[in-house]
């Protein structure tokens, strides 16, 4: 009997599953249920969701392929399509950043491809958009999805694997009260935001689109004769003053230069850090952190012997890593740091240390399901934000847009500190900010710190929750978002292959690559390259179980492939 496997979401990590799933040799049936009308395009890359400014934050030849290269895919498309897509032929590159709408056209394309894949492989793929998963029952020998369909009434379908990849969350509705918006998506909801003061919390790529957004309600970004970008405000919108607002005051740095693929570490390696990890050590964090060490003297020492390295330890890094930033201006630090990026870039050289910290985020974070309570708060809570700025820097053109805003004294950033309060205003629309600084009235307020973590009571499966086949992971309930901020979560227990841990004797068939209840154990795991390997690692135990090398419940998993490069599997 052919194996009827579903995926629930049609984004990247549900296209990166069925990529790999189509490599078993035994015909499959797999069905991908979406929410939304049309399948492929991803949440984050979503038309309906994105303006055609906003920029994705990875290089195209970061992008892991599905049938072919995001390069190869524009470089086959028409002139009249590349017109449609805002993008001069010319300026197709591997290294480019294109806006999210252009990816978003990619994974489409790309899920037709994997599509006639296929059927020339002999499997049956079946794609269900406009079916929402709303409850998932597990039963003794399958998985009952129930799905809602507009006009259609709940549909219901068993599986023997179940792939939960719904992505990142968000709430339905953007402005939760007046002047007050949760999300900066839709982006075309910031659009309507009168010209006046607009506060943003977080200064990450997803709080830049958002000023952007509200700017290009109100002016237009055009180069000088000099190839600078200006902001151009429009007749009547002397009223608009942007705020960007996090608890350090910074903004990230510019996309820098490195090799890729990435050159291999020398101290701080997988095998190294795994040797750590079989050891049982009760100091876990702080052993990992003198690999880390080791390695970052041998990449730049001039770098090391600057921050004064050998006094550092896993909870003081992060400040010395900081510290000189803190002390400039934001935006002269971001146009050295422009120009410094830009420069490394025409000439091909790399910074020793930023690559060297890029190299070893995805080594150190094997550690992190094997920490004990008290290291995981501390990583969360410190070290943890330095590999989060290095490898979360954002295209030239959206620093730009920083600095040109800033040049029409449309601008600033705030530095909040620790203590202070935003809250909705409650004499009207906006919020009223409250800091070491002063006080400030907003006219709206987005809330742009990216996505949260979520715990084991907030997947939205009522039977499975009643079942009480989901149980919170055995970490540290706290952890800190990207402003800093302290936040509970337990997130879910799963084993290697993404299964929710339980002893009730339920079938385990389902698979939880769901974003938000994985950050707890796999803090780094938001880009594509993760989307590819939470795929991989789910569709090898698929296929090693069709394969019959493993009992949905009992098997390992393993099937002889190699791991793709900084692949983190979660302790059983």
């Amino acid at each position: 009997m052919t194996p009827r496997i579903a995926i629930v979401g049609s984004g990247p990590t549900g296209l990166y599953t069925l990529q790999h799933l189509l490599t078993s040799p035994q015909p499959l049936d797999v069905t991908l249920l979406e929410a939304q009308a049309e399948a492929g395009w991803g949440m984050p890359y979503s038309p309906e969701l994105n303006g055609r400014a906003m920029l994705a934050n990875i290089a195209s030849v970061e992008i892991p392929p599905l049938t072919e290269t995001l390069v190869a895919w524009l470089a086959r498309q028409t002139d009249a399509e590349l017109l449609r897509l805002g993008l001069p032929r010319e300026r197709i590159d591997a290294r480019a950043f294109y806006p999210r709408v252009v990816l978003g056209e990619y994974f489409r394309a790309q899920l037709a491809g994997l599509l006639e894949r296929a059927r020339a492989a002999g499997h049956q793929v079946t794609v269900l958009a406009s079916h929402e998963v709303v409850d998932i029952e597990l039963r003794a020998a399958d998985v009952l999805l129930t799905a809602e369909r507009p006009e259609a009434g709940p549909l219901r379908l068993a599986f023997k694997h179940a792939v939960v990849a719904t992505g990142h969350t968000r709430s339905d509705a953007t402005e939760t009260r007046p002047g007050w918006f949760a999300s900066p998506y839709p982006t075309s909801a910031l659009r309507a935001i009168a010209p006046g003061r607009v506060g943003v919390r977080g200064t990450s790529l997803s709080a830049i689109d958002a000023a952007v957004a509200v700017a290009e309600a109100h002016g237009l970004f055009l180069r000088d004769p000099g190839g600078v970008l200006q902001y151009h405000p429009k007749p009547g919108t002397e009223e608009l003053r942007l705020a960007l607002m996090s608890r350090k005051g910074l903004l990230p740095e510019a996309d820098f230069f490195f090799p890729i693929p990435y050159e291999d570490n020398r101290v701080c390696t997988p095998e190294a850090v795994d040797a750590l990890i079989a050891s049982g050590r009760p100091d876990l964090l702080d052993a990992t952190f003198e690999l880390f060490r080791e390695e970052l003297v041998l990449a730049d020492p001039d770098y090391a012997a600057r921050i004064g390295l050998a006094r550092l330890d896993a909870d003081r890094f992060a400040g010395a890593y900081f510290a000189e930033r803190e002390e400039q201006d934001p935006f002269a630090w971001a146009a050295r740091n422009l120009a410094e990026a830009q420069a490394n870039y025409a000439s091909g050289v790399v910074v020793p240390w930023r690559y060297a910290i890029l190299r070893m985020h995805e080594v150190v974070a094997r550690v992190v399901p094997h920490l004990a309570a008290d290291d995981l708060e501390r990583f969360h809570g410190g070290w943890k934000a330095v590999f989060v700025d290095d490898y979360a820097t954002v295209p030239h053109e959206s620093i730009e847009r920083l600095l040109a805003l800033r040049r029409a004294g449309r601008l600033e950033v705030i530095r909040l500190g620790a203590d202070y309060r935003l809250e909705p205003a409650g004499d009207g629309p906006g919020a009223r900010l409250a800091w070491a600084g002063g006080a400030r009235r907003f006219a709206a307020v987005i809330d742009a710190v990216g996505q949260r973590a979520l715990d084991a009571g907030d997947l939205p499966f009522p039977t499975l929750l009643a079942q009480d086949a989901i149980r919170a992971a055995r970490a540290a309930r706290t952890m800190w978002d990207e402003d800093g901020t302290a936040v509970a979560t337990g997130g879910v227990e799963l084993d290697a292959a993404f299964r929710p841990v339980n002893d009730q004797g339920l079938h385990r068939g389902l698979h939880l690559l769901a974003l938000p209840f994985l950050l707890h154990l796999r803090p780094f795991h938001q880009g594509l390259t993760s989307a590819e390997e939470l795929g991989w690692t789910v569709a090898r135990a698929i296929r090693a179980e069709v394969a019959g090398e493993g009992p949905a419940g009992t098997g390992s998993g393993e099937t002889g492939e190699p791991e793709p490069a900084g692949l983190l599997l979660l302790p059983s």
